[in-house]
């Protein structure tokens, strides 16, 4: 149920973030638009890019756990747990779903633990360096002073 309200709540963002950025740029004009726009919109834009690859994973982290959950009688070791290595997964006995970032985790008799493949290795530290980007474009657009904004001029005493 988790990663399910989670998914809504990254398509609204991811869409939100996406309609801003497209939207505002579209209003001023690509070229008419000052450096404070640009990195304002360059910012929605990737942090909607960083919402739809984490999305992408908790989708399907997702359908992994759906998977799971459908076993049945076929259900020792899970589905996501078996692997090409029949020793690795014979003595898996229980799973674990990590959200940061998105993952399957086999628990193992033994104490160890092995991540499936379920979800695409790229998913964490690309939505992580998309978020980052976004940031610093967000650093960036607040530090550049603003074009529309008057000038203050010191009073003079």
């Amino acid at each position: 149920m988790v990663i399910l309200v989670l998914l809504v709540v990254l398509a609204l963002a991811c869409f939100g973030l996406a309609g801003y950025g497209f939207g505002r740029l579209g209003q001023v004009g690509v070229r008419r638009a000052d450096r404070q726009t640009r990195l304002k919109c360059a910012a929605a834009l990737t942090g909607a890019a960083a919402a739809a690859v984490y999305g992408w994973g908790l989708l399907n982290l997702g359908l992994a756990v759906l998977v799971t959950e459908d076993s049945g009688a076929d259900a020792f070791p899970v589905q996501p747990c078996r692997t090409a290595d029949a020793p690795r997964a014979a003595d898996v006995v229980g799973h674990r779903v990590e959200y940061l970032p998105p993952r399957y985790v086999c628990l193992r008799q033994g104490g160890g633990s092995y991540t499936t493949d379920d979800v695409p290795a790229f998913v964490g530290p690309g939505a992580l360096g998309l978020a980052a980007a976004a940031g610093i474009c967000v650093l960036l657009a607040n530090a550049v002073p603003s074009a529309s904004a008057p000038e203050r001029k010191a009073s003079a005493r």
